[in-house]
């Protein structure tokens, strides 16, 4: 694919993100700030992310992207994946050390995983199955496969964005689309055969 953006704002996988897509034989452009965004065309966008969602977010606002993405991707209708952090910030709210106003693109917040009753470690990190929800591609290349893990924080939504769920003390939103944005919990740029094939599936649909 050609025309491939993935945000580097200074936190995430960005180089572990490029390398997957490249693989697949995507041509991935490093874009840093909401005018070289606004200024290319591109085809789709992947918003990586790790760490803590306070600081995602300052640093996106900081490199005009916040305006830039959302231009982009909900007015323009460009494809975009948010991974991990990527996702939980496209909510209304984030709740991690604070309240963090998000992008707003969909109604939902995300907050810290309960795990008081379950005493289950934070950040989870680690392999985990996905149960697949809904309808679409996303589904049916989440099932039956393990992916790769870290968070401490989940995205809560409506019911008929999620296309995928895991269990961790209780269930958690893991997967997610809304027309042409998508989202995923784990990392797929980390998860072996089964998260190549899911960006291969983002790359073409």
């Amino acid at each position: 694919m050609n025309g491939l953006a993935v945000i580097d704002y200074g936190v995430g996988n960005i180089q572990s993100v490029i390398n997957a897509c490249s693989r697949l034989g995507a041509e991935p452009k490093r874009v840093t700030s909401g005018p070289e965004l606004i200024e290319s065309s591109f085809e789709a966008i992947i918003l990586p992310g790790v760490g803590a969602i306070g600081e995602a977010i300052k640093r996106i606002r900081e490199a005009k992207l916040d305006e830039a993405l959302t231009e982009t991707v909900v007015h323009q209708g460009t494809k975009f994946l948010g991974i991990c952090v990527g996702m939980q910030i496209i909510a209304e709210n984030c709740e991690e050390f604070g309240y963090h106003k998000g992008l707003g693109w969909i109604h939902g917040n995300t907050k810290p995983i309960d795990v008081k009753e379950s005493n289950l470690p934070l950040p989870h990190v680690g392999w985990n199955n996905i149960e697949p929800e809904g309808l679409g591609w996303m589904p049916q290349v989440l099932e039956k496969k393990h992916f790769y893990f870290c968070h401490s924080c989940s995205l809560e939504c409506d019911q008929g964005l999620i296309r995928g769920t895991s269990d961790y003390g209780k269930k958690i939103v893991v997967a997610i689309q809304k027309e042409n944005i998508y989202g995923i919990q784990c990392h797929p740029e980390k998860s072996s055969d089964a998260g190549e094939l899911f960006l291969k599936e983002f790359l073409k649909a």
